[in-house]
């Protein structure tokens, strides 16, 4: 399962690692509102499976439910492959790119909850530490992907990424067909599905958490290599290097985190941590042009900043939320991904009509982080 999350997190950030090749004008040619809208059906499918992965999996099992995402995933792959045979027809080449990243969102609203499911499953009695180290594996493969897509530039070759990518889901698909994995029984899955049950009031305070987090999240993840591109005149080596970096961090801080929980109390990190998103977003404003290092600092932070706030939000939620906990992994994705499509579309708008530059967005969405900020005292309240 921590190997499937490695793999999953390559897929999620293969389309914003290839963010260059998206953009250029010689290859897709997409604007800056074209590319943010490219994700607009991947958050709007990955909330759609994430809300209905609850009743699914009550009816079909974990199992299938997970082998269900591998296949969207496989099919994401798939289709990016065969894009490039269409870029110089751009409607068509930009209709595959919508339906790959449509299969994307499909694959990571059912595969992602799932595996949280599991792995909680797995160690009742280290739930923290066990979804902290499931997320720190699937932000090691996100911290991978733009590694590998600028080797692959190199060798003229991008879509390798995808290739590979592809044929790794595909051997994942193989051997997870034998292994019997269900987490709960079916009793408890009924008991506990979102929808047959009252959603108890606290649960919306972790909702809002976790689309403002994905916001943040976003704003880094999908926007930091073009963010070095136009603001520091950056190489597309060196904007990929960014995107390595900030998910290198987001890897770190769980490892980290995970391995000092005996030491710091977790709701004190989980309190600290939207600040320092804050202070990185505010720095990314104000670094001069002509400092790109400083800049990938300000990302190596953010990521810092970004690490365990997604797995804490889950688990601290299963502990307390018990009456909805086996739903609540779902739930909690489908609002992130919320926050990830208010990102991801709604910057290029904000650049095409509104006339805002990409600093100033980054500047604004400080405010969104100390949001965050306020909201991490209520959800740890309990804790």
């Amino acid at each position: 399962m921590y190997v499937a999350g490695l793999i999953q997190g390559v897929a999620l950030v293969t389309f914003p690692a290839a963010s260059a090749v998206f953009t250029s004008a010689d290859d897709y040619g997409l604007s800056s509102a074209q590319y943010g809208g490219m994700f607009v059906p991947q958050a709007a499918m990955a909330v759609i499976s994430s809300l209905l992965g609850a009743g699914l999996r009550h009816r079909w099992g974990t199992k299938r439910l997970y082998v269900l995402g591998l296949l969207a995933n496989l099919s994401a792959m798939t289709l990016l492959v065969v894009s490039r045979f269409s870029m110089q027809h751009h409607g068509a080449a930009y209709g595959l790119l919508l339906a790959a990243t449509a299969c994307l969102g499909v694959g990571f609203g059912f595969t992602v909850p799932a595996l949280n499911t599991l792995a909680a499953a797995f160690f009742p009695q280290r739930v923290d530490s066990a979804v902290l180290g499931l997320n720190a594996l699937l932000g090691l493969g996100t911290a991978l992907a733009p590694a590998f897509i600028v080797l692959f530039t190199e060798l003229g070759v991008w879509w390798g990424l995808p290739l590979m990518v592809g044929v790794a889901i595909f051997a994942m698909l193989a051997f997870s067909m034998r292994l019997p994995l269900n987490a709960g029984s079916t009793a408890n899955s009924r008991r506990l599905r979102l929808g047959t049950s009252r959603v108890p009031g606290r649960f919306w305070i972790f909702a809002v958490f976790a689309l403002l987090y994905g916001v943040c999240e976003t704003m880094n993840g999908n926007w930091s290599a073009l963010y070095m591109k136009e603001h520091f005149g950056a190489s597309t080596a060196l904007s990929a290097v960014s995107l390595t970096i900030f998910w290198s961090m987001v890897t770190a801080g769980r490892l980290l985190f995970a391995a000092i929980a005996s030491w710091i109390a977790e709701p004190l990190v989980y309190r600290v941590l939207p600040l320092v998103i804050a202070v990185a977003l505010i720095a990314s404003a104000y670094v001069p042009t002509t400092h790109a290092w400083l800049g990938i600092a300000t990302f190596a932070l953010a990521g810092l900043g970004c690490s365990a706030l997604l797995p804490l939000t889950i688990s601290f939620g299963q502990k307390e939320l018990t009456t909805i906990a086996a739903s609540l992994s779902g739930g909690l994705i489908a609002f992130y991904q919320i926050g990830y499509g208010i990102a991801a579309f709604g910057v290029g708008p904000l650049q095409s009509s509104g006339g805002q530059r990409l600093d100033g967005i980054y500047g604004g969405a400080s405010a969104v982080a100390l949001a965050m900020c306020g909201l991490s005292f209520a959800i740890t309240r309990k804790q």
